[in-house]
């Protein structure tokens, strides 16, 4: 068991570093576009993406999830013979919905952006994103298939490749196709993440070819009831999801209506829109890089775990993947409340985006806990309970906005976004704890971590304020001060034993490389709650 957890622990350090990678560089290219082209051309950027997000759910469908389960499975019952058989298959269902996707999206791009989005500056970038969907689905089948072959290295060699090619893309047209008004800006936008996608797709093929020859070979064996085997997994999610889907899309779609009616103007409304979804949030999601490269390798291992019924391993996993996103979360959450003001500052000048960093930051552990709680459920076969969940999330976000945010404007968003973030998480979190019986540490889980926080950023900015340390750079200074409360932070942690010597010991285990160590039973056993 300590050698699957090393592995894992590799493997998650792996696509972590590719993807705090992409996200620093992704924030940054944020930050240059935005003052590019403005905070409405990121507004009016954001309501496409919601209808983007649905037609790229169409055209998924669910086949990342589908190969990864079928994949784990065929391997674990001694016929691996059966993943070149399950790959076409998956093949086939990608062509199929993500044609589908496209074809309707192209046709219905007009309706959609004069009688929906109410803007018909959106017509021509939906359907340059039409163009992409069947692509996106191929590539989504392919990834399923290395994360469930534990080789997460060509995922994240693909995610930073198609970075790379957007940034580069997207530069090349902002320099020299300068944008003249909010809808060539936002045309820009998509045609570079268009650019981005075709390429990704050409080197996720590519690995798919190299790897299918090394270790599937030529032969293709195909086994009676592998299509409806893949076609019980992927439709009812898929079904699941695009309700879901749906619903945030038709939620996009009236929040800049709602603002205009609270008295904003069209303009402002995508203003603060473009605030929120475009500036603050991709901030209050940055530190998550770590927290999505390790749930998405818990989807492969659970996997194991329950086909094989190994209900210790079950519950150990559980409780550390738990313990460590609470721990990072608070520690997370506390410094984009303590430093909101000189991060929005130096990022976003002249905007509001440090206000809104700071009163979305709070969040911050219900939204990380519930990516780790996701995958889990996943990972344990409950992906049409999580689907549930989304979709009650979604419904009730849906009527929140059309209630409150024609009365309370962009306030009355605010408080729709932490009702369904508790909402979901705190059913995602029952559900779990009924079905796992996974032991809760209320205390070292939540109340030392919390605890800590709060003292660290309140001794950090009292010695700031009573020191003459003075740094030139505002980047550097925000660096510094950060560092000082991560300090502070981690000596409290070990110091009221939120982190324990067991965990060190797990923690190192995960670096010695050595093969002929067994599991002990101390590090294995999940542990009784004592407050």
């Amino acid at each position: 068991m300590e050698i699957r957890a090393k592995k894992l622990f590799w493997n998650a350090m792996l696509l972590t570093a590719a993807s705090l990678f992409m996200r620093t560089v992704g924030v940054s290219f944020q930050v240059i576009v935005s003052g590019r082209v403005g905070a409405e051309a990121m507004g009016l950027f954001s309501i496409l993406s919601g209808v983007y997000g649905f037609a790229l759910t169409l055209a998924t469908s669910g086949i990342h999830l589908g190969v990864t389960r079928m994949t784990v499975e065929a391997g674990e019952s001694g016929n691996p013979a059966r993943v070149s058989g399950i790959l076409k298959k998956a093949t086939l269902y990608a062509i199929f919905f993500g044609s589908l996707a496209s074809v309707l999206l192209f046709s219905l791009a007009e309706p959609i952006g004069r009688d929906w989005l109410k803007d018909a500056r959106t017509i021509s970038s939906l359907r340059l994103l039409a163009i992409t969907l069947p692509l996106i689905a191929l590539s989504s089948a392919w990834s399923g298939y290395f994360s469930a072959m534990r080789r997460p290295w060509k995922n994240a060699a693909v995610q930073v490749f198609e970075q790379a090619i957007k940034i580069g893309a997207t530069m090349y047209l902002l320099a020299f196709h300068f944008a003249k008004d909010v809808e060539s800006a936002c045309r820009i936008l998509v045609l570079g993440g268009a650019a981005a996608e075709v390429f990704s797709f050409l080197l996720e093929w590519f690995f798919y070819q190299l790897d299918k020859r090394k270790h599937l070979g030529k032969e293709i064996f195909h086994q009676a009831g592998d299509g409806k085997k893949l076609l019980s997994i992927t439709l009812p999610i898929a079904a699941t999801t695009y309700i879901r889907s749906g619903l945030i899309t038709l939620q996009h779609i009236l929040i800049p209506e709602g603002l205009r009616q609270s008295g904003a103007s069209h303009a402002a409304a995508l203003v603060a829109y473009g605030s929120i979804q475009s500036m603050a949030l991709p901030v209050i999601l940055y530190p998550a890089a770590l927290m999505y490269s390790f749930s998405g390798l818990l989807v492969p291992e659970l996997a194991e775990a329950e086909v094989h019924d190994h209900r210790r391993h079950i519950h150990y996993m559980i409780s550390r993947v738990w313990s460590l996103s609470l721990l990072f979360s608070f520690g997370v959450a506390g410094v984009l409340i303590c430093f909101s003001g000189e991060i929005g500052a130096a990022l976003y000048p002249n905007s509001d985006a440090g206000y809104y960093i700071r009163i979305l930051a709070p969040l911050v552990p219900i939204m990380y806990l519930d990516t780790a709680t996701d995958a889990m459920m996943k990972g344990l076969g409950e992906q049409l309970y999580s689907m549930k969940i989304n979709i009650a999330d979604a419904a009730l976000s849906l009527l929140l906005v059309v209630f409150l945010v024609p009365r309370f404007g962009i306030w009355g968003y605010i408080v729709t976004i932490y009702i369904s973030e508790l909402f979901n998480t705190v059913c995602s979190i029952t559900h779990l704890l009924m079905i796992s019986r996974t032991p809760v540490r209320l205390c070292k889980w939540i109340y030392k971590p919390l605890a800590c926080i709060v003292c660290s950023t309140t001794v950090v900015r009292f010695l700031l304020e009573k020191s003459d340390l003075r740094i030139e750079s505002a980047a550097l200074s925000i660096i510094v001060h950060i560092l000082l409360v991560i300090l502070v932070y981690v000596s409290l942690l070990r110091l009221t034993r939120a982190v324990e010597k067991e965990d060190v010991r797990w923690v190192k285990g995960l670096f010695s490389f050595s093969k002929h160590k067994k599991c002990e039973q101390s590090t294995c056993k999940p542990q009784v709650d004592v407050i």
